[in-house]
């Protein structure tokens, strides 16, 4: 029903983006940018995706500063490793691929979202 005002997007497309409580503060439901956007509050939702591109920028390059520091000075440095998972070797196609390592459901049983970094 009213699937011309909402793109013919099937009900399961439309619900994929739902909020939900208690999710990290790095879900991407949680995009402030995407949410400016659902509302029709395209301007707003625009400056805001450039504040966010940006902000990643800035992360990249002081990651990539560091990393070049330590280079230098030959101290170890830890490259950036996602939270949840870890890259492994595909057993059967020998890619590389990123595997739930665990953690999440733990984080968010507890609400301790302690260890994600502030994205948004």
């Amino acid at each position: 029903k009213y699937a011309e005002n909402m793109y013919y997007f099937s009900e399961l497309a439309l619900t994929l983006n739902a909020p939900e409580s208690g999710t990290a503060p790095t879900d991407s439901r949680r995009r402030p940018d995407q949410r400016l956007m659902e509302n029709g509050r395209w301007d707003e939702a625009n400056a805001e995706k450039q504040r966010l591109e940006e902000k990643q920028r800035i992360s990249r390059k002081r990651r990539e500063a560091e990393a070049a520091r330590a280079s230098e000075d030959g101290t170890p440095c830890d490259p950036y490793k996602p939270l949840w998972f870890e890259r492994k070797k595909d057993p059967v196609t020998q890619e590389l691929a990123h595997v739930y390592k665990g953690g999440y459901w733990e984080s968010k049983e507890k609400q301790d979202w302690s260890l994600c970094p502030d994205i948004f």
